[in-house]
């Protein structure tokens, strides 16, 4: 069956709503938390030379960008059809469809897909690091990425080693002293973490991670809404409990003239916004609803924002309660990750599921294209006592009104 009929017969039999496959991504800088459901049996399904799987990717069209050992599709989403017997990578789906499937605006702007989420589930803390903008990624053949974070506590049973995260520089740091610390890099703790300050990460909030940023994410299990990019470089050398970082991570994502050239790295930072003295009151956030509270819980459900200073990215939760049959219309197309709970998604089957082993299909993960999204999704709870609690990641929503 040629491509486009197997796009075809995912959208019809789905109505218009898109069935994906679990995308599983491995780390070998990482070590994994174990909170996203994979069985503890698989979190080394692809060999220990790999890493760990401590990732797993929504809705993407985006590589993983792990290295000359990655398989061309790591990191790319499948659609599947309802029977699971045949798929298609939704990156060629949004070639086949373009914008009727992710909407003429986006496609226009892009001519992609260009967003997509994750679970991001390390043990212990990640180095201190940026993901570049437009302007340093472009040099690399990449994207500038913005991210933003969430911290659901349905994958949160357990904080990890450190579930706290450093953002940014002290006000009071200079240029000169980070690029000494970047030159220590090689010599063993470059002691950068000294330079910056850390917050205690609280379940349910989230945080805004613009490019530029410098930020070491805590061992909180994390949903990750981003735009379509994996640029970043490591600028920590040595982690917790004496984790070495390899200095090749300190210049990856840096062109071959600028190799070994310490002050290209300062120049990446985005200088004002890592010494913002009111960063928490600028990048922080806690969910925001979407209507008035009492409107929404009468009508069975409530709906907010929790990803939502970033024009090009933003995520809403969406708690649907036991017994109840609900319609919800968004403006733009988006992926979805069920967290908890049983029913029907725009007639399609959705679980949350216990254990997943790796290659095992699901039904907690679904794309909506933008003329379902415009049309409405009926969400039909079927449990009696229990909530649907769902997580959509979208890029440029027009319902959105960034701060």
């Amino acid at each position: 069956m040629e491509t486009r009929q197997i796009i075809q017969q995912a959208i019809n039999e789905g109505n218009g709503i898109l069935r994906l496959a679990p995308n599983w991504v491995p780390r070998s800088f990482c070590r994994p938390g174990k909170r996203i459901k994979l069985h503890p049996d698989d979190y080394y399904a692809l060999g220990l030379k790999r890493g760990g799987i401590d990732e797993r990717w929504f809705s993407s069209t985006t590589n993983a960008d792990n290295g000359p050992d990655t398989p061309e599709d790591e990191g790319l989403s499948y659609i599947v059809t309802l029977d699971g017997t045949k798929k298609v990578l939704m990156k060629d789906a949004v070639e086949t469809l373009k914008g009727e499937m992710i909407g003429k605006a986006l496609w226009d702007k892009y001519g992609r897909w260009p967003v997509y989420s994750k679970f991001f589930d390390n043990l212990g803390p990640l180095p201190h690091h940026i993901h570049h903008n437009d302007k340093y990624a472009s040099r690399v053949g990449q994207f500038g990425k913005p991210e933003m974070y969430f911290f659901p506590s349905q994958v949160n049973n357990h904080g990890g080693e450190f579930p706290f995260t450093f953002f940014g520089i002290n006000p009071e740091v200079t240029k000169a002293e980070v690029k000494n610390a970047l030159e220590r890099f090689p010599k063993g703790d470059n002691n950068l973490l000294g330079l910056s300050r850390s917050y205690k990460l609280e379940l349910d909030t989230g945080w805004d991670v613009p490019p530029g940023v410098l930020h070491a994410p805590g061992s909180l299990c994390t949903y990750e809404p981003q735009f379509s990019s994996d640029v970043y470089a490591m600028y920590q050398s040595v982690l917790y409990y004496e984790h070495c970082v390899p200095e090749e991570l300190l210049w990856k994502d840096c062109p071959p003239e600028e190799k070994g050239n310490v002050n290209y790295l300062v120049e990446i930072l985005d200088w004002e916004l890592n010494i913002d003295p009111d960063f928490h009151k600028n990048r922080f956030m806690r969910p925001a609803p979407v209507k008035p509270v009492s409107e929404m819980q009468e009508s069975g459900y409530i709906e907010e924002w929790i990803c939502y200073k970033c024009d090009k990215v933003s995520a809403k939760r969406l708690t649907v309660f036991p017994g109840q049959t609900v319609t919800i219309k968004d403006s733009a197309a988006y992926g979805i990750i069920c967290l908890q709970g049983n029913g029907t998604f725009g007639g399609n089957k959705l679980e949350t599921p216990t254990l997943i082993h790796y290659g095992q299909l699901t039904n907690d993960e679904y794309y909506v294209t933008e003329p379902a999204a415009r049309t409405g999704v009926v969400i039909n709870n079927l449990s009696n006592v229990e909530n649907i609690v769902i997580l959509k990641h979208f890029a440029e929503n027009p319902d959105l009104k960034t701060e």
